[in-house]
């Protein structure tokens, strides 16, 4: 699905603006089926990934997407306990998990403090707008949505530094307003992840594959679908 796509794209771009060291340990935390490792390990084989997911039957699945060996592995536990040492990573990301009703937002963002390695780097993904709640956030547990100064507020009281963030998905943003609109907040029934004709899902992806360029630029508007947050441990 695009949305996907694109979600790992804009991940993996600002990874690559990282520059991480060959042998850096990186964690996916909560990495569903794995989408974002496999594509991970295809951009950086040299990285040590890691991932950690609250369902077994999906951490299978992102097992079969690792290289075997190189201490790359997937666990099953939550994020509010991560089952790793202190300082163990040199990256964490964390896409649309600390919105998830399961998930102690405290906890969460104390135990990628505590898994980081001093100067490591932590990169959220968080979806926008509490307002914009829906079904498709009902459908798929999500209790919690977030304006950029919330979330840069929330990652910084957890005692991270040099805390930037902001919103994308913007241009498609006017599409997902009259979407919601028109079914009204919490009706309807599902998740908005479903299969779109491929003309759609290539447009959508063109779009959001616009929106990284001109962000390239220097271009950020103040609104959007998502919000991206990038802090350091100090």
């Amino acid at each position: 699905m695009w949305w996907y796509r694109a979600l790992h794209a804009a991940l993996l771009a600002r990874l690559e603006r990282l520059a991480l060291p060959a042998g850096a340990r990186l964690l996916d935390a909560g990495c569903g089926t794995g989408g974002l490792l496999a594509r991970l390990s295809a951009m950086r084989p040299d990285l040590v990934l890691h991932g950690l997911e609250f369902d077994a039957e999906a951490a299978e699945l992102a097992r079969g997407k690792l290289p075997p060996g190189a201490g790359s592995a997937v666990q099953v536990g939550t994020v509010n306990a991560l089952p790793y040492e202190s300082a163990s990573f040199d990256a964490v990301v964390s896409a649309d998990v600390l919105c998830h009703a399961g998930v102690d937002e405290a906890a969460a963002l104390a135990e990628f403090y505590r898994c980081l390695k001093p100067g490591g780097s932590l990169l959220l993904n968080l979806p926008a707008y509490q307002w914009m709640a829906s079904a498709h956030d009902a459908h798929v547990h999500n209790l919690r949505r977030y304006t950029a100064g919330q979330a840069r507020a929330k990652v910084a009281a957890a005692g991270f530094t040099a805390v930037s963030g902001g919103y994308w998905n913007s241009l498609l943003f006017p599409l997902m307003l009259l979407h919601r609109l028109a079914a009204g907040a919490g009706s309807g029934e599902g998740s908005d992840v479903r299969p779109f004709p491929v003309w759609q899902d290539r447009l959508f992806f063109a779009v959001t594959a616009l929106e990284r360029h001109l962000a390239g630029f220097g271009l950020r508007l103040p609104f959007g679908g998502s919000v991206w947050i990038e802090a350091r441990k100090p």
